[in-house]
């Protein structure tokens, strides 16, 4: 026979946070705790009514346990590898902007120097673009053409240029029969 569930002590709060429950995942660890210890649920007939591997059950509560009712991720548990808080990038963020406002341009490799030396170590490039993503500003990449251009006279130079009969060739149209 297996032995009980442990948590007997958290019951009566994970019982009182269903009400206030408002994730998925949330509920999921609340009842993770409950049918086991409530109903004598095994840890594989939870799993199973709960559609999570009896692992997850087994680690949602005990995390439960081990951190006294806490169900919700902190802001770092969410962020998974984050070098910094959101309020310390937008401090070490904040000159840089000054400087965009003030000239219209934004250097990323400014930046990425700057966070390599704050972080005391090398970081990928990408790394500053998902930093400066994070904080409202995205890459801008050059038009594929002028806008400028007028397509009208393009298509004028494509037809009556000198190579335009070297074109046509290339299409099949033209070309003799090879001996």
């Amino acid at each position: 026979m297996a032995r009980p569930a442990r948590g007997q002590d958290v019951l009566e709060m994970a019982q009182s946070l269903f009400a206030k429950a408002t994730e998925a995942d949330e509920l999921r660890t609340l009842q993770a705790v409950v049918f086991p210890i409530a109903y004598g649920m095994s840890t594989q007939e939870t799993a199973q009514a709960l559609g999570r591997s009896p692992r997850w059950i087994t680690s949602a509560r005990n995390a439960f346990i081990r951190n006294a009712g806490i169900v919700k991720k902190t802001s770092k548990e969410v962020r998974n590898r984050a070098h910094m808080t959101k309020d310390e990038e937008g401090a070490f963020l904040a000159p840089f902007f000054e400087n965009a406002r003030q000239s219209g341009i934004l250097v990323v490799s400014g930046i990425h120097n700057a966070l390599e030396q704050y972080l005391g170590r090398r970081v990928a490039l990408a790394t500053a673009y998902n930093l400066l993503h994070r904080h409202g500003w995205r890459k801008l990449a050059p038009y594929k053409r002028n806008v400028k251009a007028d397509i009208e006279v393009q298509e004028e130079w494509k037809k009556n240029s000198p190579n335009a009969s070297h074109t046509s060739q290339k299409n099949g149209t033209d070309l003799a029969p090879s001996d």
